[in-house]
């Protein structure tokens, strides 16, 4: 089934909408205006080359800096760009699911370098991680040296957002990151739920959705249908079942629901507005407001927020203006208020938009020329990232649905006010959508790494 997307599934899907506003508590580095020069400690400048021209520093590999990274530098070759990326190793969150189920290889997922798109596109990765910022003097603080900049992008993600789904205390915070993690985060994860998967013996699986705009919102669901499709296929004696915080599947909820009914009944239990409220993980408890949940096994989804990097750099937009801790940025063009040399993109900032790979990549392509503009004096009008997303809901045969959004911008009163009007989903899986899901991961694989 084909169908429009209607502004009521656009608040679903979006969660919470930018305004730009005030900045918010002061981290490692102060925002109070781009003259505030904290007191940091450094350790010298980072041996790299001398810059020969604008440079340009982009911290964060996934999938928004890497595409920034890349394609800053062809449309200015003028700039000298700077990757700089905590991990020594990349892996990626979208497609990993289809691991879960068998459907691709670890190689699929983790197969792609740092150093090669670093060489294929005329830039340089440099594997540190960021310790602090000074903006009056626009020098960057890593483990590894400091780096003077004329432009930052800062494309760190999200973090978990635990106090969300009533744990506080960091003892159980810990053990749940270790023992039940999320999935959406850290490829070291994916690799804990795959283990998981592989040895469940039976039981209940818990799969939760968080509330808000999380990262990859039909990623929760399509686990779920990629592991019933394990438990089915291997006759396992167990089901998943799908604690949702929302009263209804967030998106291509028709595509979701005929796959829950008619491929994985007996395997698979979705059940609404079940947000988490506490976890006792001794005796493997999930709680509701008003029920609680025995499980033997479980990836607890918590609620997501701005990198704890945004907070910790004084980035951060007020409460009134991000319920997610994201940064403070200009709607259209993603640079800090009062501060057009720093930047935040991808997961990170605070538009209703999805939080996912294809968004992330799009819009880096957006931000690449605006950055290349601004460099040279010049300005360039919005343009929406679109969000084109697959997912798989059946193992075997491969099928998938999809959804193409797009969305639109009101500068009166300089928000996105919506899905635009092209925007549609496609729900009735098929075998085609099955082989274009993987043709797509192919596709931002390519335009990340490659020259």
């Amino acid at each position: 089934m084909e169908q429009s997307t209607s502004r009521r599934n656009f608040m679903k899907l979006s969660g919470v909408l930018l305004a730009a506003g005030a900045t918010g508590a002061a981290g490692l580095a102060r925002s109070s205006g781009a003259a505030a020069s904290p007191a940091i400690v450094t350790g010298g400048m980072a041996a790299l080359p001398k810059p020969r021209g604008p440079r340009l520093v982009v911290v964060g590999g996934g999938t928004s800096g890497l595409t920034i990274a890349k394609y800053a530098k062809k449309a200015y070759p003028g700039f000298d760009v700077v990757l700089v990326e905590k991990r020594d190793m990349y892996s990626s969150c979208f497609s990993s699911n289809l691991w879960y189920a068998g459907l691709v290889d670890l190689e699929f997922l983790a197969d792609h370098s740092f150093l090669d798109a670093a060489v294929n596109n005329g830039y340089t990765y440099f594997n540190a991680t960021v310790t602090g910022l000074d903006r009056a003097s626009r020098t960057l603080v890593t483990s590894e040296g400091d780096i003077r900049y004329d432009f930052l992008v800062l494309a760190p993600g999200i973090s978990y957002d635990y106090e969300k789904i009533g744990v506080k205390d960091a003892d159980t915070i810990a053990a749940l990151r270790q023992t039940y993690p999320g999935g959406f985060v850290a490829p070291t994860e994916h690799a804990t739920i795959h283990r998981k998967i592989k040895e469940f013996e039976g039981g209940v699986f818990v799969q939760t959705v968080p509330s808000g705009n999380y990262r990859c919102l039909p990623g929760p669901y399509e686990r779920a249908c990629m592991i019933a499709s394990v438990f089915k296929r291997n006759k396992v004696k167990g089901k998943v079942l799908v604690l949702d915080a929302n009263p209804e599947v967030t998106i291509k909820k028709d595509g979701f629901h005929a796959a829950f009914n008619e491929l994985y009944k007996g395997y698979l239990e979705w059940l609404p507005s079940k947000g988490v409220t506490g976890v006792d993980v001794e005796k493997r408890i999930i709680k509701t407001e008003f029920d609680e949940y025995k499980f033997d096994d479980a990836a607890i989804y918590a609620n997501v927020r701005g990198s704890t990097l945004i907070e910790q750099l004084g980035l951060m937009a007020p409460a009134n203006k991000s319920n997610q801790k994201e940064a403070n940025v200009d709607t259209r063009y993603y640079n800090i208020v009062g501060d057009p040399h720093v930047y935040v993109t991808g997961d990170s900032r605070p538009h209703p938009y999805s939080k996912s790979a294809n968004t992330s990549n799009t819009e880096g392509h957006y931000m690449a020329r605006v950055l290349a503009a601004r460099a040279q004096g010049r300005e360039i009008p919005w343009v929406s990232p679109r969000t084109i997303c697959y997912s798989m809901v059946n193992a075997n045969p491969m099928e998938a649905i999809s959804v193409d959004a797009g969305y639109d911008y009101s500068a009166e009163k300089d928000v996105i006010t919506g899905f635009s009007k092209d925007t549609r989903t496609f729900e009735s899986r098929d075998a085609a959508k099955g082989q274009a899901t993987l043709e797509w991961a192919r596709g931002i694989y390519r335009d990340m790494f490659a020259a």
